[in-house]
């Protein structure tokens, strides 16, 4: 990255924060997946990946964590336009089934509607299935494999990917809401189920660990409390208040890392953040984080020892007007992948 001037004006040169990198020399492979057909509040987060491309070149690049932080190795895969044209006409027919159903209607009556949701979820097993063998090859070249959606069901792929090495890991999930839910509105890879998704098909799955969750339906309530501690929720009322009563978030920080093994994926839901922060995506929630607290999370978890396998961020809606959206998606990128990048020397070097 000689040529490359960190001090410069950004240059839009298709790849993540305008650094000169190509697949085969990063360190750090990032698939983007332009997808929400299953989203049932909001439509538009598969335009993130691009908006949060647009924005990276804008930023500066020193980081107060990470040393010489520009000379990461990141690159960002091309954005696919076959699987953004498949998206953009199953999102018409899938608008139009979940007005079906809030409108009361019964799919198990409408041959239509359950033709539908049949085509939508053999599409997503051949998006999983994609990922899965790309991330696998990628693995095997020793790269760091991120995801960027798009919408949460985005990552099952990489997941299982991970899964398939045999070895113990857990999952670090920043949300507001638990994504616990089975085949959420007959979508069995729904955005609302990728956690559920995760935890079934992933078999060296051993933590779940999930942070800011205040969303949450009474059947993901009774899976946490079923799950035989496999999964651990902090939810985000529990949080505040014992910042009233005057715990630290440092305090509560710790905690959290404890509760995870020592191989670990980062989940990052845009939603977990305070709603004036991401006010275009999908399904916004009410309280949440400031970004800086979540980051504090990411570098602690550094300072524990623990390895991060891989990550995601999802959920980056553009909106119609202005791109504060993918002003903070790219801001928040920057810090997983600096996070990321810390994590992979400390384990380079030992």
């Amino acid at each position: 990255m000689s040529n490359f001037d960190p001090n410069g004006v950004g240059i839009a040169n298709g790849n993540l924060f305008g650094f000169p990198v190509n697949e085969s020399e990063a360190d750090i492979v990032i698939i983007p997946i332009p997808w929400d057909a299953t989203a049932s509040y909001g439509k538009g987060t598969s335009e993130g990946p691009k908006v949060i491309l647009e924005a990276s070149t804008q930023l500066d690049f020193y980081h107060p964590k990470l040393d010489d932080a520009w000379k990461t190795k990141v690159y960002l895969a091309p954005i696919s336009q076959e699987w953004a044209k498949i998206n953009s006409k199953l999102c018409i027919e899938a608008i139009e089934y979940i007005s079906f159903l809030e409108d009361g209607g019964d799919i198990s009556q409408n041959t239509e509607f359950q033709k539908t949701v049949d085509t939508i979820n053999e599409a997503q097993i051949a998006l999983k299935n994609n990922l899965k063998e790309r991330a696998l090859s990628l693995m095997e070249q020793g790269k760091i494999v991120g995801v960027l959606g798009g919408e949460h069901s985005v990552p099952l792929g990489l997941l299982e990917a991970i899964d398939s090495i045999g070895k113990p890991f857990g999952i670090l999930q920043i949300d507001a809401h638990a994504d616990l839910r089975n085949a959420y509105e007959g979508f069995e890879q729904s955005h609302a189920s990728i956690m559920f998704n995760a935890l079934k098909n992933c078999e060296n799955l051993t933590k779940l660990v999930q942070v800011g969750i205040r969303d949450i339906a009474q059947s993901e309530i009774d899976l946490i409390n079923l799950s035989n501690n496999r999964v651990s929720t902090y939810f985000d009322w529990n949080l505040k208040e014992g910042q009233f009563n005057g715990e630290t978030w440092n305090s509560q920080v710790d905690k959290i890392i404890s509760d995870l093994p020592e191989l670990v994926y980062i989940s990052f839901d845009i939603d977990g953040l305070s709603p004036e922060l991401c006010p275009n995506t999908g399904t916004p929630v009410v309280g949440g984080f400031k970004l800086e607290e979540i980051n504090y999370l990411f570098f602690k978890l550094v300072e524990s020892g623990k390895r991060i396998v891989g990550f995601d961020l999802n959920e980056v809606s553009p909106g119609k007007d202005g791109d504060w959206d993918a002003n903070v998606g790219s801001r928040a990128l920057w810090n997983l992948v600096c996070a990321v990048e810390k994590n992979r020397r400390i384990f380079l070097n030992k």
